[in-house]
Formats: structure tokens, C-alpha cells, sequence
């Protein structure tokens, strides 16, 4: 991407990441999607939402650096709007800043925060605005999120100039773009039924209970309390068999949960016997062992991929009988 400067200003085309939660997202589509098309016609820029049932929403604006700035501007005072009218309905008496969520490849947040921070002191002491710049990356992703805040005109002023600095410092190598995960569904389990929790309501879930019941029919391990039911024809300790998976070390924080929380939950509800191999020196992936029956196995698969980050489901495994 080249910079040219000209008398007017930034002449150029660029593209602009925004992290977003889905109510703002909502305020920016607006009533059939009115919001967002007179957004895009009113500025000139580019203005994508990216799909899928997640929290959280990449917002994409792409255009002429004047057309960028405009729809900047109308996010920002739609924000400002949505506070207004929020506080209207409160008791607060102190207006909270707009604040907005850029996602910038983590090659260029060295020069956005400059030496020893001088250049991100220089924008926020320029424009008014708070900038942060998170230290982490972005989940499965080489982007940081930099948040800003402050009036709509403290942050317009507060983008162009971060643009400048994009613009002067490209990005080094290959960026990998952060893409937000889809919100897990939380499962519970009552009276033998499987339930998903959608909003305020359990829907139940048949599939799920089909798996859930054959697991504890045929779990070697009854749960604390419980006897292992008869079942006319059905040998009470069918041959445990062995399924091993091969997970990123990045996920298994996920799937272990805090203090051992997840993983244990895991075990109780599918039956199955489940050990995560240390970590190996050098190695980005670890082992997951689960033993039990082919339903317990199912249902434990099933639980760990839907308490993972993945997009997709895990791959690479093995069964052995």
C-alpha cells in the first residue's frame, strides 16, 4: 500500500477493521438494515458486517480515506446517540465516552505505540481521545485490538491520525485475521434430557439426549450416588475402546477450564475417562486420551468441541478398539 499525501490530505484507499458487540452492531444496521444503507450511501465507503451467531462482530470500511473518515464520524455519533438515549432511562449523571474497537495487525502496533510510547502520547495529547493498545493478539489470529475513546470528535480525529501511521508503517509478513467464535450454546442435562440454552429458555435437545442417555446406560463409571441400571440384553460393561485427539496447545485452556472446572464437567456428563498429555517442548499440539464405551466417547467429543475456540471440529484423531 503506498502513501500519497496530497494538499487536501490522505489520498488513498484503505480498510479499516472494527470489533463490535452484537448490540452495537444492531445500532449500526438499524430497522431493516436502513441505518447501515444510508451510512454507506451518505460517506461513499464500504461497509461490511461479518456473518455468524457470535458476540462479537468484524466490521469492515473500505473506501477513500475521506469516505472512511465520514462513516467513522456517523458510527460514532450513532454511538454517542444510543448513550444519550440510554442515559435518558438511567439515573446516571455522568455521560459515559463512545468507544470503538479498531483490530490492526500486531506488525504495526510498534509504530502506532512508538518509542517508549511516545508516538500514542502524541495522539492522545493531539486529540483528546483515550488510545489503548492490547497486549495480547486477538485469539488464533496475529491482530490487536486498540480501543479508543472519547467525543465523536476526539475519535475521528484520533482515526485519522492512527490511519497516517498504518499508512506509513505497513504491515510486516502475513497477517492472520482475527475472526470472533461463534457463542457456544451451553448444554444442561435434567432428567435424563439434554437442553440447549437459547436466551431465557431451555429447547430440548434430542440428539443430544439419545447420547447422553446411552452414555449412562453404558458408563463403566456410574456417577457418584448411582447404580448402573439393568437393561435386558445389554451386557453392563460393553468393551471400552480408545479415541485420541490432537489439539492446538492454544485451545486446551478452554477445554480444561478454570481450576479443572470444564474438563471435569466433561468426564460426569459423558461417562468417559479423559486424560491430557503434557505438553510437549517444542510442540504446538496435545494428546487427548478418551476411553469408554461409543457413546460415552461420542458425547465426550461432542462436549469438547463445542467448549473449544474451533471453527471447526478437531481432526487428526485415532480409535483403537
Amino acid at each position: 500500500m503506498e502513501s500519497k499525501v496530497s494538499e487536501g490530505g490522505l489520498n488513498v484507499t484503505l480498510t479499516i477493521r472494527l470489533l463490535m458487540h452484537g448490540k452495537e452492531v444492531g445500532s449500526i444496521i438499524g430497522k431493516k438494515g436502513e441505518t447501515v444503507k444510508k451510512m454507506r450511501e451518505e460517506s461513499g465507503a464500504r461497509i461490511n458486517i461479518s456473518e455468524g451467531n457470535c458476540p462479537e462482530r468484524i466490521v469492515t470500511i473500505t473506501g477513500p480515506t475521506d469516505a472512511i473518515f465520514k462513516a467513522f464520524a456517523m458510527i460514532a455519533y450513532k454511538f454517542e446517540e444510543d448513550i444519550i438515549n440510554s442515559m435518558s432511562n438511567s439515573t446516571a449523571t455522568s455521560k459515559p465516552p463512545v468507544t470503538l474497537r479498531l483490530v490492526v495487525p500486531a506488525s504495526q502496533c510498534g509504530s502506532l505505540i512508538g518509542k517508549g510510547g511516545s508516538k500514542i502520547k502524541e495522539i492522545r495529547e493531539s486529540t483528546g481521545a483515550q488510545v489503548q493498545v492490547a497486549g495480547d493478539m486477538l485469539p488464533n489470529s496475529t491482530e490487536r485490538a486498540v480501543t479508543i475513546s472519547g467525543t465523536p470528535d476526539a475519535i475521528i480525529q484520533c482515526v485519522k491520525q492512527i490511519c497516517v501511521v498504518m499508512l506509513e508503517s505497513p504491515p510486516k509478513g502475513a497477517t492472520i485475521p482475527y475472526r470472533p467464535k461463534p457463542a457456544s450454546t451451553p448444554v444442561i442435562f435434567a432428567g435424563g434430557q439434554a437442553y440447549t440454552i437459547q436466551g431465557q429458555y431451555a429447547i430440548p435437545h434430542p440428539d443430544l439426549t439419545k447420547l447422553h442417555q446411552l452414555a449412562m446406560q453404558q458408563t463403566p463409571f456410574p456417577p457418584l450416588g448411582q447404580t448402573t441400571p439393568a437393561f435386558p440384553g445389554l451386557d453392563a460393561s460393553p468393551p471400552a475402546s480408545t479415541h485420541e485427539l490432537t489439539i492446538p496447545n492454544d485451545l486446551i485452556g478452554c477445554i480444561i477450564g478454570r481450576q479443572g472446572t470444564k474438563i471435569n464437567e466433561i468426564r460426569q456428563m459423558s461417562g468417559a475417562q479423559i486424560k491430557i498429555a503434557n505438553a510437549t517442548e517444542g510442540s504446538s499440539e496435545r494428546q487427548i486420551t478418551i476411553t469408554g464405551t461409543p457413546a460415552n466417547i461420542s458425547l465426550a467429543q461432542y462436549l469438547i468441541n463445542a467448549s473449544s475456540v474451533a471453527p471447526e471440529p478437531f481432526v487428526r484423531s485415532t480409535f483403537t478398539a
